[in-house]
């Protein structure tokens, strides 16, 4: 079954034209999703085929056969796809009624090219689980015919370059208690150059991972000891975390923020109250009962920095009031999605909440909006935002009056319009209480993050009977905006890893300058400018061991320090030093004032 995404497509050349979305890459790689199952039902007719939509980096495809598929048989079965492309066969649809539609799945014939003696069990679950006044779509190539909604390419020679990649297990619609299935990934493109072009970028991200590089500079770790998705940042991970929050707490000063701090545990009325539980209670951890009590290990802030609103009495006259924390949150992970630093257990977001009346709504959002932006342009990152907006037809899962997600919607979109902000619209992406602007961050390998996010809120202010004075005498009630810029430090700590490949500016660098000495004569004159760099605070080491000064830069190279300092007799005698830097080498000699006031301005500014 596919999935909808983004740009509308045309009808295919026969049948009712779906009413699918999807990019003209999308509709490729589903396309060769269909032609990736035709050879495995060639190759192992007794294969069971569940679903094989198009992801972010290509396709899948889930079945169940009796042949545990390994590698070793991509060739084969990439064989086998390229004879189904060179057949040019056309991908033809078919409106058909349900009865049509489960006596050939009844027959085996769905997700096959042959009738079979066992019936296509996940094809006809998928299908059970179609709303009754839906329409039945099947596509067909050559003989093989598959449930799926579409869309595809005309004919399979219009799929251009396709490669298997690799292979996982997983369970039947997600969920552990169904059978198990093999997953089988590839992916495509219109030509080869381009096929070429994106392995070429995941060995680049390959050589960037986060993970991969945590290790070599002893960033962080991952312990069994400590628990899977609990990862601890060694000594230089840590100055990397401080300098991050250190830079996100000059943002909060400038933008009028009070910190505020709260515990790890709550109250599990505190998290009814808000709705939180049990909306998100899948995401919680179980239950801890103290004194007849039950509590949850914190798996959002919100509700305690509401709580430290209702502390005191509010006039019209105080808001807005803007609280911020570093507050550590716990959510349950499978284990198979858990990664590094960026998908994790335990994690520290950067939230900041803000209590405002309805006539200082859109002021506040566009600081928020004006905060991410600035923080964003210090990485170079280039930014996209997404709208993202409830759907209506899930009801249940969001609270508040219509008109209430109306007002917020609108500050949103007016926002966003007024700044011509290059943006998409996520239907169904609203948190339960309000509407949000997300933001993606895109690395220098064209990578998208997802990571702040500004969220406004009629509906809490509302469950917690948040209250202020107006200048009527009146009582009235506050709305609420969540906002993150980082969301997870630990998160942004991993995208900032690969997007410098571990050669941090210098402002951020664990180690910002290595000095080194050519003979012990030179140490006293080492020694001294040591001292300067920590009266500067400036992050220096001293090597003045008896290894070759081409060990010294080559070791300081790999452990990518922005700045070598060498020192040599005539460097020390005219109180002089001589600079590589890890951007230019060799970069000759200067004084040794002019020196520290470059080093000292840059980390000021926080050049890159």
């Amino acid at each position: 079954m596919s999935q909808p995404n983004s740009n509308p497509d045309p009808a295919p050349p026969s049948g009712e034209a779906p009413k699918v979305v999807m990019t003209s890459l999308e509709r490729l790689r589903h396309s060769t999703a269909h032609v990736l199952a035709t050879a495995v039902t060639t190759l192992w007719p007794d294969a069971q085929l569940a679903a094989g939509p198009p992801v972010e980096q290509g396709f899948y495809y889930d079945m169940q056969l009796a042949h545990r598929i390994t590698p070793e048989d991509f060739p084969k079965i990439e064989a086998e796809m390229a004879k189904v492309i060179a057949a040019k066969q056309p991908f033809v649809r078919k409106v058909v009624s349900r009865d049509e539609a489960m006596a050939l799945g009844n027959a085996g014939r769905l997700g096959s090219q042959t009738d079979r003696a066992e019936a296509s069990k996940f094809k006809l679950d998928i299908l059970n689980r179609i709303a009754p006044d839906a329409v039945i779509s099947l596509y067909q190539n050559g003989e093989f015919i598959d449930l799926c909604e579409g869309v595809h390419v005309s004919d399979t020679s219009k799929i251009g370059a396709f490669k298997l990649t690799h292979l996982s297990s997983s369970y039947y619609l997600g969920d552990e208690k169904n059978p198990q299935l093999q997953r089988v990934y590839g992916t495509a493109f219109a030509s080869k150059k381009q096929l070429d072009e994106h392995f070429a970028a995941l060995e680049e991200a390959k050589r960037r991972d986060h993970r991969k590089l945590g290790a070599e500079l002893h960033l962080f770790q991952v312990d069994a000891r400590v628990g899977s998705g609990l990862p601890v940042l060694l000594p230089k991970g840590a100055i990397i975390r401080r300098e991050l929050e250190r830079m996100i707490e000059e943002k909060l000063f400038d933008f009028g923020y009070h910190p505020v701090y709260s515990p790890h545990i709550g109250s599990v009325d505190l998290y009814r109250t808000s709705g939180h539980y049990p909306f998100y209670a899948e995401s919680m951890y179980d239950t801890l009962k103290i004194e007849e009590r039950e509590f949850l290990l914190k798996p959002m802030n919100c509700p305690m920095h509401i709580q430290a609103y209702a502390s005191e009495l509010r006039s019209y006259r105080d808001l807005p009031q803007r609280y911020a924390e570093f507050g550590t949150v716990y959510r349950k992970e499978q284990s198979g999605e858990l990664n590094g630093l960026v998908r994790v257990r335990g994690f520290t977001q950067d939230d900041g909440h803000i209590f405002c009346t309805p006539e200082q709504l859109e002021d506040e959002f566009r600081g928020c909006l004006r905060m991410i932006q600035e923080v964003m342009n210090l990485f170079g990152f280039n930014t996209k935002c997404r709208i993202s907006l409830r759907d209506k037809v899930k009801e249940g899962k969001y609270v508040g009056s219509d008109e209430d997600w109306a007002r917020a919607e609108s500050v949103i979109r007016k926002v966003v319009e007024d700044l011509k902000l290059e943006h998409t619209v996520g239907l169904g992406e609203a948190a339960f209480y309000g509407p949000k602007l997300d933001f993606m961050a895109y690395d220098c390998l064209n990578r998208s993050w997802q990571i702040a996010t500004i969220q406004v809120d009629f509906g809490l202010p509302q469950r917690f009977e948040l209250e202020y004075t107006g200048s009527d005498g009146a009582k009235h009630t506050p709305v609420m905006i969540h906002r993150a810029v980082f969301g997870s430090i630990e998160r942004f700590m991993g995208l900032v890893i690969e997007h410098f490949a571990g050669s941090f500016p210098v402002w951020l660098a664990p180690e910002q300058v290595r000095v080194m000495t050519i003979t012990e004569e030179q140490i006293p004159y080492a020694e001294a400018l040591m001292a300067e760099l920590k009266k500067l605070r400036v992050r220096a080491k001293l090597e003045s061991g008896r290894d070759k000064i081409g060990a010294k830069i080559r070791d300081a190279q790999l452990d990518k320090v922005p700045y070598m300092v060498v020192i040599g007799a005539k460097e020390a005698e005219a109180d002089k030093v001589a600079l590589r830097s890890r951007k230019a080498g060799d970069e000759g000699t200067l004084p040794r004032t002019d020196f520290l006031a470059r080093l000292a301005e840059e980390i000021r500014t926080r050049a890159l």
